[in-house]
């Protein structure tokens, strides 16, 4: 999870920017904060930033990403739909959701939102891989080894692992 976090935070520091240079600077502070541990910090700027420019894809992404970390899942999956409503095309908000959505067990939403993520960036392993692991759970094995041995390709360790304990 960690991982993906500091995947998402980096990946949506490129795309969805504010065209506001206050509330791009408070993106900023918050990007550092969130990188040495101050998450609630990195929260209140992330939300300053979007009081500016209410637009701010990143912002809601990355500050969905604080919440869930704290707990905050309805929280979380406002902020990440909100990105999709801005930035209907962005596959790393759809993976978030879906990551939200296979920790509170709902595989059924999980492989829609990675199905989604994939159809957008079909190089998106860790997609693939939280497909997989739904598809298990929901009792498809064999598109969850599909999905594991694709993500394997692209070059995920955690669906190397899952598929040893998953596909035997």
């Amino acid at each position: 999870m960690k991982k993906l976090v500091l995947l998402v935070l980096l990946l949506s520091s490129f795309a969805g920017w504010s065209q506001n240079p206050i509330a791009y600077d408070l993106f900023d502070k918050a990007l550092k904060k969130a990188e040495v541990g101050n998450t609630k910090g990195a929260i209140d700027d992330y939300s300053k930033a979007i009081r500016i420019d209410p637009l701010f894809a990143s912002a809601y992404l990355n500050r969905a990403l604080l919440k869930q970390k704290l707990g905050d899942i309805k929280g979380a999956l406002n902020d990440v739909n909100t990105t999709i409503k801005i930035e209907p095309k962005r596959s790393d908000a759809y993976t978030t959701r879906a990551d939200i959505n296979y920790k509170a067990k709902d595989y059924k939403s999980t492989i829609e939102d990675c199905t989604m993520s994939i159809s957008l960036n079909e190089k998106d392993y860790i997609a693939y891989n939280l497909r997989g692991l739904s598809n298990f759970h929901a009792q498809n094995k064999k598109n969850a080894c599909a999905d594991f041995t694709k993500a394997i390709q692209l070059g995920s360790q955690s669906a190397v692992k899952n598929k040893k304990m998953f596909c035997k």
